[in-house]
């Protein structure tokens, strides 16, 4: 054969084709396979598919039927075209769930479709590339089996038309999807959280079992979703006072209690209303129903106190608490820090209170001017310092005979807050009684100012010492 008739024979242009263009489609879809996994794109793995299988493949396809005397019908290129076909096919599942449903936004309806209907689209996928596989490779008929499975299916759908109609009414409550996975809801039965939801029953995780309630049955009632909207979950307590007691007073107490409560919702609004002239109600919003009783207990756990603090009676009950004998007990413990004789604890007394606090309960307030200075009789305090971004930085903590407030002297914000370890009993001086005392005591004087300055300069570093290890922190 010379060159003439190689360069006019069919097979050599394919040969050329192949050997130029497999090199170069090959090195093109590296590159875009690269880019796409640099960014994280969901068509990197379909374009691997391309590049590592459908590509060489079809090329050593194309190479068999057109440069060689094998007919297309041979049994061997009839499997190599049926293996090319099914790749093609996953490449097309593949492509399809990249490009609509992986890469969906949030809340869009492609991320609401239910996982059955997506695997019913696959399913009708694969029939189809099946069936023309079937048909253009080994010639088969797939009219008559179509037809077959046409006819199949309405005599079934007719036998379990019932069923079916309860699985298709469930499935149109997913797609709706009026609750999501976490989110609280009451129905007539449960009242709990979403653990699970697939395309037959939701599971609801009541806190003494899990509920499985059928979607269809779902569909067919009403319930509540207690988390949407974000922030709209309120809990009510109902409280009672003495009639003697001002309502603007317990009003104002209510809300103040409320507003410390860790699970606050951060946008809600507090509403304390007077019901009558002893019986009050407060709605509080809290971030999840999963906080409904632990706010309650908190919160009537932490009124008990500050009504008592306040001098306010819940239940028509007064405190007695602070008697003559506690103050001179609770001076008689703290009379070393105060440098006091006998004599000067007896004058302290009319100007004294004993107070209790609750179990993590605020004591003092980051940014707060003091009115008078607390010292700890019985219990311990826990002190954080407050960063500008909200961080809280533990300081240390306080125990018996140690103090609080002592900028009450200097009428200064206190730079950190002050928590209950359990529960906590204080002393209390005025400002104007410790001025009093501390004029009449210079060395008084100098142990608060000291006290001060180390308190502050001890803040101060921890707060210089988080930043740089959040500076030094690696990034991701």
């Amino acid at each position: 054969m010379n060159a003439s008739d190689v360069l006019t024979a069919p097979w050599f242009y394919w040969s050329v084709i192949i050997a130029v263009g497999l090199p170069v489609t090959l090195l093109v879809l590296t590159e875009l396979q690269q880019a796409l996994q640099r960014r994280e794109s969901f068509l990197a793995q379909p374009v691997g598919l391309l590049r590592t299988f459908i590509v060489p493949l079809g090329a050593a396809l194309l190479l068999v039927i057109k440069t060689t005397t094998i007919s297309v019908e041979a049994t061997s290129v009839r499997v190599m075209s049926t293996v090319f076909g099914f790749i093609v096919l996953v490449m097309v599942l593949s492509g399809v769930n990249a490009t609509v449903f992986a890469s969906a936004p949030t809340g869009s309806w492609r991320r609401r479709l239910p996982t059955i209907f997506i695997d019913v689209a696959r399913f009708a996928i694969i029939a189809v590339g099946l069936a023309v596989v079937l048909a253009y490779v080994w010639g088969a008929n797939v009219g008559g089996l179509f037809t077959a499975l046409g006819v199949s299916s309405i005599v079934l759908g007719l036998t379990l038309q019932n069923s079916v109609g309860q699985i298709i009414s469930g499935l149109l409550l997913l797609f709706e999807q009026p609750f999501q996975l976490g989110d609280w809801v009451q129905t007539t039965s449960a009242r709990g959280r979403v653990v699970e939801v697939n395309w037959r029953a939701t599971h609801i995780n009541t806190g003494s079992g899990l509920e499985i309630i059928p979607n269809s049955v779902l569909a067919g009632q009403s319930f509540v979703n207690l988390s949407r909207p974000k922030g709209g979950h309120t809990i009510t307590v109902n409280s009672k006072f003495s009639g003697t007691d001002a309502p603007d007073a317990v009003c104002a107490l209510l809300i103040d209690v409320a507003t410390e409560l860790p699970q606050l919702h951060p946008d809600g609004q507090l509403i304390a209303v007077a019901n009558t002239s002893a019986d009050y109600t407060i709605t509080i919003p809290v971030r999840s129903p999963a906080d409904d009783i632990e706010a309650r207990s908190t919160f009537q756990r932490w009124l008990w106190y500050a009504s008592r603090r306040a001098g306010l009676q819940l239940d028509g009950v007064a405190d007695d608490f602070s008697t003559q004998q506690r103050q001179v007990d609770a001076l008689r413990k703290i009379a070393p820090t105060l440098r006091a004789s006998s004599s000067e604890l007896e004058g302290l007394l009319p100007h004294v209170t004993i107070n209790r606090y609750g179990s993590d309960e605020l004591i003092q307030a980051h940014g707060e001017v003091p009115t008078g200075m607390s010292f700890v009789v019985k219990g311990r305090i826990r002190m954080v310092a407050n960063t500008k971004d909200g961080a809280l930085i533990p300081v240390g903590t306080l125990h018996e005979g140690d103090f609080i407030g002592q900028t009450a002297l200097t009428r200064e914000p206190v730079v950190g807050s002050a928590y209950a370890i359990g529960e906590v009993t204080v002393l209390r001086i005025d400002r104007d009684t410790l001025e009093k005392l501390v004029f009449r005591k210079p060395e008084l004087l100098q142990d608060l100012s000291q006290a001060i300055d180390e308190r502050r300069t001890h803040v101060r570093e921890l707060i210089a010492d988080k930043r740089t290890t959040e500076a030094d922190a690696p990034t991701s």
